[in-house]
C-alpha cells in the first residue's frame, strides 16, 4: 500500500494525501476526514525511514522558466513551490532567456543533477520535438499543449489561447472598437502565434479590417519590449482606437507609452491584455485582461506531476480562461 493508492481510493491526489498524512493545515476538513478514514480503513503507515532515505538522496523538483521578465511565471513559480513544499518537495528554480532552448538545459541537467521531477515554465514545442527524448525524468509543460507530441512522461497544462484572443478582440469591438491593433511574440513564441490566430479569426469573423502586417507590431515579452512596441504602431497607425497585447506585461508598457505620446488610457487608446497577474488590479486604469487560472494550474500541475513520478500516465489538460473587463476599455 502507497501513498498513491490511498490517493485513488480517497479521490484525492497525491500531493493532498501527503499534506494530510503530514498534517499540513491548507488541506479542508472533509478531505481531511475522507484521506484518513481510507488510511484507517487499509491499516497505512508511512514508511518514516523511507521519507528520511529519500529527503537524503534529494527531492529537488527542477522548474526551467523560459523568459526572464514573465510576471505571469514569476507568480506560477511561487504557488508551484508553495505547493510542492505541501507535499515536502524542494525546488531549484533555472531562468532562460525566452530564446534558449529549454529542452537541451534540461538534457544537461538531467545529466548532471538528475532531478526526480521538471516543470517547463513556457517552451517552444519544436525544442521539444527534436530533443526530448533524451529526458526520461517525469515532466510538466505549464502554458503550452504537450498533447500531439507522444511523450510518455510529459503531461501539460494550459489555456485555449486562440479562443482567449478571439474572446479579447469581440469585447474590444463589442465597445464600439473597429481600428486595433496587436502587441506581440509571435516571431519568437507559438503561444503568442496562437493568440495572433485568434485575433485573425475574430477579425474575419467580425468584419473588422486586420492586417498584421500593418496593424502588428512583434515584441518581447517585457515592459519594454510593449513600450516601444506600442510606440511605433501608433506612430505608424495613429487612427487605431485600441490594443490588444499578448501579455499584461506588455500591455502594461503600452499604457505608459500611450501617456507619455501624450494620450490617455481608456479615452484616446483603450488597452486589454493576458495573462490576469495580480499586478494589473493595482494599476490606473485597471487593466483589461483575459486571466488565466495559474492557482488552479500550478495546483493541478503538482498533482500531475507527483502522480507521473509515481507511475501515472501523462495527463494533458486545457484549463478556462476568464475575460476581466477592467478600466482600460472604453465604448466609442
Amino acid at each position: 500500500m502507497t501513498i498513491k493508492d490511498i490517493a485513488q481510493l480517497s479521490g484525492c491526489g497525491v500531493a493532498t494525501v501527503s499534506r494530510v498524512l503530514n498534517n499540513h493545515p491548507d488541506v479542508s476538513e472533509e478531505t481531511r476526514q475522507r484521506v484518513l478514514a481510507v488510511v484507517a480503513e487499509q491499516g497505512f503507515e508511512p514508511n518514516r525511514n523511507a521519507r528520511r532515505l529519500k529527503q537524503q538522496a534529494g527531492t529537488g523538483i527542477s522548474i526551467i522558466v523560459r523568459g526572464k521578465h514573465n510576471i505571469l511565471f514569476a507568480d506560477l513559480v511561487e504557488r508551484l513551490q508553495s505547493a510542492l513544499r505541501g507535499a515536502e518537495r524542494d525546488t531549484s528554480i533555472h531562468f532562460l532567456d525566452e530564446e534558449d532552448d529549454e529542452v537541451a538545459y534540461a538534457c544537461r541537467l538531467c545529466r548532471e543533477r538528475k532531478p526526480p521531477g521538471i516543470i517547463f515554465l513556457g517552451g517552444d514545442l519544436s525544442h521539444f520535438q527534436a530533443q526530448f527524448q533524451c529526458v526520461s525524468t517525469p515532466s510538466l509543460l505549464l502554458t503550452n499543449c504537450a498533447r500531439e507530441l507522444g511523450f510518455p512522461n510529459l503531461s501539460s497544462l494550459t489555456t485555449d489561447d486562440e479562443a482567449a484572443a478571439y474572446a479579447a478582440i469581440a469585447f474590444l469591438a463589442g465597445r464600439g472598437h473597429r481600428a486595433i491593433g496587436v502587441l506581440g511574440s509571435w516571431k519568437r513564441s507559438q503561444i503568442a502565434c496562437r493568440r495572433m490566430r485568434g485575433c485573425r479569426r475574430a477579425c474575419r469573423d467580425l468584419g473588422l479590417d486586420f492586417d498584421p502586417a500593418v496593424q502588428g507590431e512583434a515584441c518581447r515579452y517585457s515592459l519594454p519590449g510593449g513600450y516601444e512596441a506600442a510606440k511605433a504602431l501608433l506612430e505608424r497607425c495613429p487612427n487605431l482606437t485600441a490594443l490588444f497585447a499578448a501579455s499584461d506585461v506588455i500591455a502594461l508598457g503600452a499604457v505608459r507609452a500611450i501617456q507619455d505620446m501624450g494620450g490617455r488610457v481608456p479615452e484616446d487608446v483603450s488597452v486589454i491584455g493576458f495573462d490576469g497577474i495580480a499586478f494589473t488590479n493595482y494599476v490606473n486604469p485597471r487593466l483589461a485582461t483575459v486571466r488565466q487560472d495559474i492557482q488552479y494550474m500550478a495546483r493541478r500541475g503538482v498533482e500531475v506531476l507527483l502522480g507521473s513520478m509515481e507511475g501515472g500516465a501523462p495527463f494533458h489538460e486545457t484549463v478556462p480562461f476568464r475575460l476581466e473587463t477592467g478600466e482600460s476599455v472604453a465604448q466609442v
